[in-house]
């Protein structure tokens, strides 16, 4: 099977050939990430576009283990919906959903599924579906990002940008939840910022406008798209082309981060290959915290209790300093506790 490793100049200049070699002189590839939200949104939307629209529609939706996105979306389209399958060809006409706990990737005309390292805490995630549909359509991909939380796609709709691809984004007052169109529109130029009941409509009349050209592809886009497919076991041969190290952590396997500066964005990547939006970064270290605060209330509640059932053992036996020593440490402890418990709440929305 074909896999997803770097082009190199000469495969590029050829990238124009194979794209129109792939019937698709037109934008053929429509490529659309959700999350919170995500799912009302795209059955919307499903439910809209003709089935003659000329191109083919990739979904990355944040699911859990299990998901049941492709049997939602079929009854809701009017076009064939499959879960994506490695070594399937793109089609126009159908669309293909990610699946759980897999990457949904293209490398030229047919698809991949590869359990890469998670990008913004999620896989399928949505940045790597859109850096590989750049990489391999370059000028024929259509960008879309929907309602969601935080900021997976952001980076990926400006892959698509600097690849000659068109951008689109759900306007946030329409939006469920609106931090990923949000985020969208601060960070990337973006084409087009539509209400999703006018989207299936744009992108029908998008589709079937002839593709811009193609530039040559950044070698950072290729190699972020090829760190997805898994051509990278680690980061070592690829981090000075990414960024510079930094002092945080990677709170999914605890190495260290590199920097990525991304035009106005700042990313982060470990050795591993774990990626991260700054804002995403910033919600995992809140959650490291209040997980360490959770832990930190439970050992100063069960040595407060330990202390005063010695206290009062040491009573019983009628030694009373040491019973008066272990009441003084229970008390310390359950002001602890207390103190801990203040914390928490106030972090509380």
């Amino acid at each position: 099977m074909a896999t997803a490793a770097p082009r190199s100049e000469s495969e590029h200049a050829g990238q124009s050939e194979k794209v129109r070699a792939y019937g698709c002189e037109n934008r053929c590839i429509v490529a659309i990430g959700a999350s919170a939200g995500g799912v009302d949104a795209l059955k919307r939307l499903v439910r809209d576009i003709s089935p003659d629209i000329p191109a083919a529609l990739l979904i990355v939706q944040h699911v859990g283990l299990t998901s049941y996105l492709g049997d939602i979306l079929g009854r809701a389209a009017n076009m064939p919906v499959a879960n994506a399958a490695s070594g399937t060809k793109v089609k126009n006409g159908h669309i293909f959903v990610a699946p759980p706990g897999a990457h949904l990737l293209l490398h030229d005309d047919h698809m991949l599924l590869r359990r890469g390292p998670r990008e913004n805490l999620a896989r399928p995630a949505i940045d790597p579906l859109f850096r590989s549909a750049a990489c391999s359509f370059g000028g024929s991909v259509i960008g879309v990002v929907l309602t969601g939380s935080l900021s997976d796609g952001t980076a990926g709709l400006r892959a698509i940008k600097i690849c000659g691809g068109v951008s689109v984004v759900q306007d946030p007052d329409d939006a469920a939840v609106p931090d990923m169109p949000l985020s969208a529109l601060q960070n990337v130029e973006v084409d087009h910022c539509v209400a999703l009941s006018e989207m299936a409509g744009l992108l029908r009349r998008l589709a079937s406008e002839l593709a811009g050209p193609t530039p040559e592809i950044p070698p950072v886009i290729r190699l972020e798209a090829a760190i997805a497919a898994q051509e990278h076991s680690t980061m070592e041969q690829t981090e000075r082309q990414l960024g510079i190290p930094s002092t945080f952590v990677c709170p999914e396997c605890h190495g260290p981060l590199w920097e990525i500066e991304d035009g106005p964005i700042t990313r982060y990547r470990c050795h591993t290959g774990h990626a991260f939006g700054a804002d995403v970064l910033m919600q995992a270290q809140a959650d490291d915290a209040e997980q360490a605060l959770w832990s930190l209330l439970r050992a100063h509640q069960q040595r407060a209790e330990l202390a005063k059932r010695t206290a009062q053992r040491e009573a019983a036996r009628e030694r009373h300093s040491l019973a008066s020593q272990m009441a003084t440490r229970a008390a310390e402890h359950e002001a602890d506790a207390k103190l801990i418990e203040e914390i928490i709440h106030r972090r509380r929305p």
